[in-house]
């Protein structure tokens, strides 16, 4: 098998310890994207599991909404539960979750990330979530992202 960049083993070990079955699968091109990641797996762009990262103002605190690929999040939704929100910049997001934008992934942070998730990740069968790296993901069903991040699940999606 071939051997995962450092963070991406990072979290096919953090995997591995809490029983998870599924491995970290390496996209042959990036999933920076999660429609260049659903075409990298062919799946729909809606079983992508983004992970998009705010700046909680009040406290600088990172805010994690984990996304269904195919919504745009409604920051107004979001700070209604957590409070104003600032952009976060590729360094805080690398400095408060331990990953690089592109492959955030939605466990395993270096620190307290307050999180969302976007319930309608719940109506899919399974979601593939960026594991740590621009190439690597991961499957699992939205039930078991919801036991891993203990995350409450909420409407985030702007809706039209």
């Amino acid at each position: 098998m071939e051997k995962l960049p450092e963070s991406a083993q990072r979290v096919a070990d953090l995997l591995t310890t809490i029983g998870h079955d599924k491995p970290v699968v390496m996209l042959a091109e990036t999933g920076k994207t999660s429609a260049e990641a659903a075409a990298g797996l062919g799946c729909s762009v809606a079983e992508i599991a983004k992970s998009i990262v705010f700046r909680r103002l009040a406290d600088d605190a990172a805010v994690m909404v984990v996304a269904s690929g195919s919504n745009r999040v409604d920051e107004a939704k979001v700070a209604a539960i957590v409070g104003p929100l600032g952009k976060a910049d590729a360094r805080f997001v690398k400095e408060r979750i331990g990953y690089a934008i592109g492959g955030v992934c939605p466990i395993g942070h270096v620190g307290k990330t307050l999180m969302l998730i976007d319930q309608d990740l719940l109506q899919l069968g399974s979601v593939w979530a960026a594991a740590g790296h621009p190439h690597a993901v991961f499957n699992l069903t939205p039930q078991q992202l919801v036991t891993m991040t203990a995350a409450p699940v909420v409407d985030i999606a702007l809706r039209a």
